[in-house]
């Protein structure tokens, strides 16, 4: 059983170390949406599935670190996993 509980955020932060324990978002194709946000995101409240526009100030205010979706690497590291 593999647990994916945060698993953009947490691939993201595995490849961009710097990013590691700060507030963190994930978004949609084109940022329209939160996709994946880590704990510390959570605990600001902001919502899973929000668009962008809407909790853009919160995110700017709170330094959040804000990730386009990348597919590439995300869906490559999901079936290399997959392949051990």
């Amino acid at each position: 059983m593999v647990d994916c509980d945060q698993y953009y955020c947490s691939v993201e932060s595995l490849f961009r170390v710097g990013i590691r324990g700060l507030p963190q978002i994930v978004l949609s194709n084109n940022d329209g949406c939160v996709i994946s946000m880590n704990r510390q995101a959570k605990e600001l409240g902001i919502p899973k599935f929000a668009p962008y526009f809407k909790i853009r100030e919160l995110c700017n205010k709170n330094n959040v670190i804000v990730s386009s979706s990348n597919y590439a690497l995300t869906v490559g590291k999901y079936f290399r996993h997959h392949m051990l």
